[in-house]
């Protein structure tokens, strides 16, 4: 009995090196900001509506429910009538701080190969005027296991979101101008 439990510890021993080895995706983040000339008032009163995402370009329509309060929902269609959705969650908002952060409650990988995603956009005054809206999330790629195909990996993810943002962001600095 002792050798049989001598074998099994030594067998354990010799797996774990493995087992440490092997591990699953890391988690990803992106984030990125931009100056505007307008003041942080007139950018949250633009931005700071969860139910209302139409300063983003790639928002065709969208339709929601509670408003900015905690547990609200918003489904966005991107594109054109009829295009692809995305459901998301509102789980924080702040209208004294001008920040809110939601996460995705469902969207197809195809669409945004991003898994277990939230985000925060925030609006920050600038010492010399203006404003500084950053827009910040964290997640996974839209493939869980290891070895996952060229459009569901890390590199996949971090690019389809850092379009996303800089598309949102580049709508604010032509609606409100750069900041000097």
């Amino acid at each position: 009995m002792i050798h049989i439990t001598r074998l099994a510890v030594l067998l354990l021993a010799l797996a774990l090196p493995g087992l440490a080895l092997a591990h699953g995706p890391t988690r990803q983040k992106v984030t990125l900001s931009v100056d505007v000339a307008a003041s942080p008032e007139e950018v949250w009163q633009a931005i700071g509506n969860f139910q209302d995402m139409s300063w983003h370009p790639a928002v065709h329509s969208q339709i929601g429910k509670n408003g900015n309060e905690i547990d609200a929902t918003r489904v966005l269609t991107l594109g054109e009538q009829g295009g692809p959705t995305i459901s998301e969650l509102l789980y924080k908002h702040s209208d004294e701080k001008m920040s809110y952060s939601y996460r995705i409650e469902d969207v197809a990988v195809e669409v945004l190969p991003v898994t277990n995603y939230s985000s925060h956009l925030t609006v920050k005054p600038r010492e010399d005027g203006g404003s500084e809206v950053e827009w910040r999330g964290a997640f996974y790629r839209g493939y869980p296991n290891n070895d996952p195909p060229a459009e569901l990996d890390d590199a996949a993810a971090i690019a389809a979101v850092t379009g996303v943002y800089q598309a949102g962001l580049d709508a604010l600095v032509e609606r409100f101008g750069a900041a000097e």
